[in-house]
């Protein structure tokens, strides 16, 4: 078949499969709305209930219950001066602790005045649940109070005795922090962005390929089409091209919903890069990903005998791009040229770079352009291989 031919038969390909799903309004309106209105819905959300946790637990006057009071009068006088106010414990300390009625309490021990007067150091204790996250900020306010308290007596007591108090220090160890504002802002996303960009892009056309091959096999619509002078080739890089089309417009809404969202709200999230050339270079990254889910899915479901079968893909394909996410949490690694070639893994580091306001070097680029384009021409080749078998038209 002459190219021409080939192009016609895969337009007119293309063109029908989108005029299927749009017939199916409900499920064009999930394939193209669901990442735009959930993802930023959920990602500013959690960064907005964030900020303002930290903002109120650091802001506001933190009650602390003080078990032995009366030993440190002065103590307790230095922690009110800096937002900390003793209240009487309850009768059950420890119960109280992990019924989360109380996040952090303060031990004193009876002996601190004795130790105190005698210049040997005084026990106090915190009283936390450290598997409890709510209670990180104020155990944190209450144990830096206390060290500076510390801190504040010890020089005061070198004063007294005529020694000057930085003798204790023959080191003063400073902090320069290489990190760019706009690495610092990333921060915020670099956990859970990458991954549902990545999941978006890969699973984006996952309503349409699924319909085009297992729905027309179980309804028996797809041998007529085999049957049909476009080659085998035209067919499946029409139904490819189509969820591929579908699935980049559900990307780029998503990113333009999160633009106009960081636009609009306050705090952190006005800060996030959302400047075209940003969300280009993502699309960019992303591409790949989904020739790369699409010809997969499109394997996938044309060896399935059932729609119900080929759905059931769905459940170990969403964990894919979960992997690299998990492994870099628990596992921290340097970015090394290598990485641009793993699936997945590639993606991630790619968008870390774009989030965190890094250069992309153009060798990086193209190591990592030809593996997952070159990833994706091998299963489209597998899956124009599996459109000869004949028996693809049976259903069932």
């Amino acid at each position: 078949m002459k190219p021409t031919n080939m192009f016609a038969s895969l337009w007119a390909v293309m063109r029908k499969e989108l005029l299927d799903i749009s017939r199916d309004r409900r499920t064009l309106a999930l394939a193209l709305l669901l990442g735009p209105v959930l993802y930023p819905t959920l990602m500013l959300g959690m960064g907005a209930l964030a900020e303002n946790r930290q903002k109120t637990q650091l802001d506001k006057v933190l009650e602390v219950p003080v078990v032995g009071a009366e030993h440190a009068p002065n103590l307790v006088t230095f922690l009110a001066g800096h937002g900390i106010t003793a209240t009487d414990p309850p009768a059950d300390l420890d119960a109280a602790i992990a019924e989360q009625r109380i996040d952090v309490a303060l031990e004193i021990d009876a002996d601190f005045a004795e130790n105190w007067r005698a210049g040997r150091p005084a026990t106090v204790s915190l009283v936390h649940d450290s598997t409890r996250r709510n209670a990180e900020i104020p155990v944190a306010r209450l144990r830096s109070a206390l060290d500076g308290y510390a801190s504040q007596v010890g020089m005061l007591r070198l004063m007294a005795r005529g020694i000057d108090p930085t003798v204790t220090r023959p080191v003063s160890v400073g902090s320069r922090d290489m990190a760019t504002e706009a690495a610092k802002r990333g921060v915020l996303l670099s956990t859970l962005l990458p991954y549902l960009l990545i999941l978006t892009s890969f699973i984006g056309g996952a309503y349409l390929i699924l319909d085009a091959t297992a729905g027309e096999r179980e309804r028996q619509s797809l041998e007529p089409l085999l049957a049909t002078p476009a080659t085998r080739g035209s067919i499946v890089s029409g139904k490819i091209a189509a969820a591929c089309a579908l699935g980049l417009l559900s990307l780029l809404l998503t990113l333009l919903a999160f633009k106009l969202s960081a636009q609009l709200s306050g705090g952190m999230a006005k800060m996030l890069d959302v400047s075209f050339p940003a969300i280009g270079k993502m699309l960019l990254i992303l591409l790949p990903m989904a020739f790369i889910g699409t010809a997969l899915l499109t394997f996938l479901a044309a060896s399935a005998k059932s729609m119900k079968e080929a759905q059931s893909h769905m459940t170990w394909l969403m964990l894919l791009p979960m992997v690299p996410t998990f492994v870099l949490l628990v596992n921290p690694i340097k970015t090394q040229l290598w990485q641009f070639a793993v699936p997945f893994l590639a993606q991630n580091q790619l968008l870390l770079k774009v989030i965190r306001a890094e250069p992309i070097d153009a060798l990086s680029w193209l190591v990592y352009l030809s593996a997952s384009f070159g990833l994706a021409g091998l299963l489209w080749f597998l899956a124009v291989r599996r459109y000869h078998q004949e028996k693809l038209a049976i259903a069932g």
